[in-house]
């Protein structure tokens, strides 16, 4: 956000939660024109000048005007033979915009990791043998994130959001996690991860995976992020780049954990290896930090007692 675009959220006649879903948007308030009592801005207002922007902003095709570039083609692809057109779901459209701005304003730069995790599979498979039907399933996804709560403090940088020159460090771990649903992708957010169980977080990663399924997620539900996990290991894939979710500075992807040959202890034997990509701004944060950050975590997920220490 602009200098310009910081005074007028500290001074627009809006509520602080008003003013918090601005700056998470990176909406200037200054030119949104509020519709409540005495031109108060409300969300209404803030999501409808959201909506008209991307409306406005992107070239035919789903490109972005992007200076001397040539203009996106336009092709009568009935030319070539049958087609159907079918429109974004509302989800796809609104999000889109965003991938389409992170993936362009950021630079990325994706650290690739493999990871044994044999040890972690079979602690997983006891706790959920030991915890009954009645309880939700822990998965990898649980315990990544708990992992993730034990390495955030130790790389703040990774904890962090830019604004202007300054980085603002968190103090706060709230992750988030990519849920994939028919409407689009969907990022729910389990707050204060450090203070909770893992049965805790795979309780409400359930339920949070579930209501967006649903379409049941509140705004509030996806909002506050400091870091965010996206999971393709239930559909497969190894190694890819996750676009980083703005304003984090930081996202990682897991990919599908496969059985692999891999020398251990003086002999070949069969483990299985947890692919990691970690998408990371480049503004912030440097290769070498990165290593460390896919290093750290690479040994927690190993030997998950090093969350203990």
């Amino acid at each position: 956000m602009t200098p310009a675009g910081e005074e007028a959220l500290q001074t627009a006649h809006a509520s602080p939660t008003v003013r918090r879903f601005a700056r998470e948007l990176g909406v200037d308030l200054g030119q949104v024109a509020g519709s409540g009592p005495h031109q108060r801005i409300l969300r209404e207002d803030i999501q409808r000048f959201v909506k008209a922007a991307l409306q406005s902003s992107p070239a035919q095709g789903g490109g972005w005007s992007l200076g001397d570039l040539p203009a996106w083609p336009m092709v009568d692809f009935t030319k070539y033979g049958p087609v159907e057109t079918r429109p974004l779901g509302r989800i796809k459209k609104l999000s889109g915009g965003y991938l389409h701005r992170n993936w362009l304003m950021i630079p990325h730069v994706t650290n690739h990791e493999e990871v044994d995790i044999t040890e972690l599979e079979e602690f997983r498979q006891d706790l959920n043998r030991e915890a009954g039907p009645e309880f939700p399933k822990i998965t990898l996804l649980t315990l990544v994130l708990k992992a993730l709560a034990a390495v955030l403090p130790v790389f703040p940088e990774f904890n962090a959001s830019l604004q202007g020159d300054a980085l603002i460090l968190k103090q706060y771990i709230h992750l988030g996690f990519a849920a994939d649903t028919a409407s689009g992708l969907m990022v729910p957010v389990v707050r204060d991860v450090p203070s909770k169980g893992i049965r805790s977080i795979a309780s409400e990663v359930a339920e949070l995976a579930a209501r967006a399924r649903e379409g049941r997620l509140a705004p509030e539900e996806m909002q506050g992020g400091t870091f965010s996990v996206s999971s393709l290991g239930g559909i497969g894939g190894s190694f890819f780049t996750p676009i980083i979710n703005a304003p984090e500075v930081a996202i990682l992807g897991l990919g599908r954990a496969l059985q692999k040959p891999v020398w251990c202890a003086g002999t070949v034997a069969g483990r299985w290896m947890l692919p990691l990509s970690l998408s990371y701004d480049h503004r912030v944060i440097d290769g070498a930090g990165a290593a460390r950050f896919n290093e750290a975590l690479r040994q927690i997920l190993a030997d998950i007692r090093r969350i203990l220490v």
